[in-house]
């Protein structure tokens, strides 16, 4: 053989190796039997019991490379789950208020340098709970500087969920922290948000404006902002300026009755690790159904489908815009993506922007791209919008508490099957 004939040929062998084999048929860059890998994850957790049923959706360029609906919605009734089902997104609601906050930015009717005591008055003045010199008690002493806005947005006015021992009774006495479970309820109140809201102002915080990343109501109160500025409620704020525009049809605060039977119940995990279905009347069982329907928290109260869920992400990862609909400009979405808060969390290369974690340094985050960002729920739905590789993905199941890996393994077998 010919030395210019053994080079073509060896150049043929890389170049074949380099590609895909005919095994790895491919999916918008994803290889379909790597993704069965997917399936066997999703299967093995609902049949060992860890959870109760799984709704997992990919997007790539804005188009599903897989979707899945596995086990059950409600294991006691017998209903399946289903792309359709309603869940309980709790934190993942507070992407949606915080948008809605930069649409009345771009509006002119408020700036994320607002005091927060602008719009509530018991914020314009707040005290930060202390630990004592000697280590023996806390002291209150007054916050150095008002809290604004953007503190709000990134998570750095030192407000907690109350939950901490040297505040919990202050909280709990004033229906808030330890009253709400852990904090973050608000389905079963009987009172508008911004009443809640007004009594947290009176209350301790645990870190000084601008000093700490603490996460905590800060949401909620600017959902109650968002009220005050726009004057509407928050429920009809986002229907009109966010759900509605992107077809988000099943995506509430509280849950119309004829959607009943799609909302997945929810499960905890047990010291065995096994999902067990949580007691009625607690975790929301019913309130998003039957409850008062008098407080949207903007912090954690929505309900809403992986697909609902995509389109707003969706809508983002583009710039602001789903087809014809804009919901912000791109700069505003840069700010929500991009790190805000510098080391403020610790030096783990996951910052925070005006309503999402960012991801700063590949392997921080697993595999996911530099660049990507998304939150959770407290019921273990989970997002991530990874731009670089035009990834959208949404995971929802209902386990509170949630003592499980999946989410890491979910995030893994997505990323080991891209191969383009």
């Amino acid at each position: 053989m010919s030395k210019k004939i053994f080079l073509a040929a060896l150049g043929t062998l890389i170049l074949c190796a380099s590609l895909p084999s005919q095994a790895d048929s491919l999916r918008n860059g994803f290889s379909v039997e790597r993704l069965s890998r997917v399936d066997a994850l999703l299967d093995s957790y609902v049949n060992d019991g860890r959870v109760a049923g799984i709704v997992a959706l990919v997007l790539r360029d804005g188009k599903p490379v897989y979707q899945r609906a596995v086990g059950w919605a409600d294991k006691e009734a017998g209903r399946k789950m289903s792309m359709d089902t309603e869940f309980r997104i709790a934190s993942q609601t507070k992407a949606l208020t915080s948008v809605a906050i930069l649409q009345l930015m771009e509006e002119g009717r408020l700036t994320v340098n607002d005091r927060a005591g602008k719009w509530i008055p018991t914020f314009e003045k707040t005290q930060v709970s202390t630990r004592n010199e000697n280590g023996v008690g806390t002291s209150l002493i007054a916050a150095k500087r008002p809290i604004t806005i953007r503190d709000l947005l990134t998570h750095t006015a030192g407000i907690s969920y109350g939950t901490e021992p040297e505040i919990a009774a202050q909280y709990e006495a004033k229906a808030l922290g330890p009253a709400t479970g852990y904090g973050y309820y608000f389905s079963d109140k009987d009172e508008p948000i911004c009443a809640s809201m007004e009594r947290l102002g009176t209350l301790p915080f645990v870190a000084q404006p601008g000093e700490k990343y603490v996460y905590g109501y800060n949401t909620d109160i600017l959902g109650c902002i968002v009220e005050k500025a726009s004057g509407v409620s928050l429920d009809e704020f986002i229907r009109s300026h966010i759900t509605g525009p992107l077809g988000m049809k099943d995506t509430h605060f509280f849950l119309p009755a004829d959607k009943r039977e799609r909302f997945a119940a929810v499960y905890g995990s047990d010291a065995d690790g096994k999902a067990v279905r949580q007691p009625e009347g607690q975790k929301g069982q019913g309130h998003y159904v039957d409850g008062p329907r008098k407080s949207f928290s903007g912090g954690a109260g929505l309900v809403s489908t992986a697909r609902d869920y995509a389109n707003f992400l969706e809508a983002l990862r583009n710039g602001g815009a789903l087809g014809k609909v804009r919901i912000l400009s791109p700069h505003s979405v840069q700010l929500m993506t991009t790190n805000q808060v510098g080391k403020l969390r610790g030096d783990n290369a996951n910052g925070f922007g005006y309503g999402f974690e960012t991801h700063d340094r590949y392997g921080a985050s697993g595999m996911e791209s530099v660049g990507s960002w998304g939150w959770g729920g407290a019921y273990g739905t989970w997002y991530r919008v990874d731009p670089e590789e035009r990834l959208t993905t949404v995971l929802m199941i209902q386990l509170s508490p949630n003592n499980t890996d999946f989410r890491d393994k979910f995030t893994a077998s997505i990323y080991q099957a891209l191969l383009d």
